[in-house]
């Protein structure tokens, strides 16, 4: 596979804007003496060979510096990973050698970092010197530029994913979309990195809700052809930012759904940028939902505690539950039959992950253009902060600040 296929796979129909979002990145991490080490290092005095992999690395987001000769220990050992060209790779070995001067044997170049080589063709000796600097894997190009994509994505990757917290409506008019929307912006309130993923097409658009329909950004119209693994934070600085909430929806054209591969791409790539990631979904699932919902740790369904809409929030848990390992219910009340949750969730087989009192102000507030939990005071954050507080690890928001522990309980 060629680097520009290998490029339409990660990169979605507006490459450029995505691109030079990639480019704006930094390249070289500054020492305390100030001296700059790169985060992947290659070593290859072959002009074209280097310049490939300088167009893989610019794909992939990833910092590289390329060296024609292998550069002091140091700084091999604090690069995040080393690409040893071909070319260069005979010499190294037989420095390798006990004797001769250079780097010590049984490894040939220091540890503390991956080493992968790289050929631009069938080369045997170069497999056959690859044990001899401590290599993992010998990459022939073009073949093997996919793997290489992905070995280089995820240089920068946190060890740990965001949680996955899916939103769908028992019935429509719920609620779920304000509830995902006013759950996002409580997180994010606290300094917590959060995406918000509107995986409803016929939803009407959660950045109404968010009052950022004008805000500029990424839609999914663009996103629809992305594939495979995206480059690191790359999804998340493209994507409208309000509220301290990153934000992917949809916008007014004619596009109805993405492509299953698409979404998968997306949200793996939102749970690599942010603590949390929060999934309006939609009650019909297609393959593109049903993505959407397997990437989810916990999905909860929001129920108006009605007959009828306990009757169609049990048909949509139905349609969940063999792609959803955990499912909770949010009922909204009071009810005009007086019908308790303990009923409600009685009657769906899933467990009552709180009780959601209506707000006549909500509407209202809504109709204006406000986005939900506003107020730290109103019922819908109170409850939002609460039911945050139980399902993750996110500290409070006295608490708050950076890189939190993030897994559901």
């Amino acid at each position: 596979m060629l680097v520009g296929q290998a490029v339409a796979q990660v990169v979605p129909v507006r490459r450029q804007e995505v691109v030079s979002v990639i480019r704006q990145s930094t390249f070289t991490r500054e020492r305390p003496d100030h001296q700059t080490v790169p985060e992947v290092l290659a070593v290859t005095a072959d002009p074209a060979l280097a310049d490939r992999l300088r167009r893989i690395a610019a794909v992939t987001g990833v910092p590289l510096v390329v060296e024609p000769r292998v550069p002091g220990r140091a700084v091999c050992r604090r690069a995040a990973l080393l690409l040893v060209g071909a070319d260069v790779l005979g010499d190294i070995a037989v420095r390798a050698l006990p004797g001769e001067g250079g780097l010590p044997a049984g490894g040939g170049l220091p540890a503390g970092a991956g080493v992968v080589v790289v050929a631009a063709g069938e080369i045997p000796v170069a497999v056959r010197d690859a044990a001899a600097v401590g290599a993992e894997r010998v990459v022939l190009l073009p073949e093997d530029e996919p793997w290489l994509v992905d070995r280089l994505a995820g240089v920068e990757e946190p060890a740990n994913g965001g949680v996955v917290l899916g939103v769908v409506g028992g019935r429509g008019g719920g609620g779920a979309t304000v509830l995902a929307a006013a759950m996002a912006r409580c997180a994010g309130s606290w300094g917590v990195p959060v995406l918000l993923v509107d995986a409803d097409p016929m939803g009407g658009g959660v950045d109404l809700v968010m009052g950022a329909e004008d805000v500029t950004g990424l839609r999914w119209p663009e996103l629809a052809t992305v594939r495979g693994r995206l480059p690191p934070g790359a999804l998340a600085r493209a994507l409208p930012f309000v509220d301290g909430v990153g934000l992917l929806s949809w916008d007014r054209s004619d596009l109805a759904a993405v492509p299953a591969a698409a979404v998968r791409a997306v949200v793996a790539s939102a749970t690599r940028s942010a603590d949390l990631v929060v999934v309006d979904l939609p009650r019909h699932l297609d393959d593109a939902a049903v993505a959407a919902a397997e990437a989810c740790d916990v999905v909860l369904v929001v129920v108006p505690a009605e007959i009828r809409a306990v009757a169609a929030a049990a048909r949509v848990i139905s349609a969940l539950r063999p792609v959803v390992d955990d499912l909770r219910a949010v009922v909204r009340g009071p009810a005009p039959s007086r019908l308790p949750a303990s009923a409600v969730v009685e009657a769906l087989g899933v467990p009552l992950a709180g009780e959601l009192r209506s707000d006549p102000r909500l509407a209202a507030a809504l109709e204006r253009g406000e986005p939900p939990a506003l107020r730290a005071r109103e019922p819908l954050t109170v409850f939002c902060r609460r039911l945050l507080a139980e399902l993750t690890s996110f500290p409070d928001a006295e608490a708050a600040g950076g890189r939190v522990e993030n897994r559901v309980r």
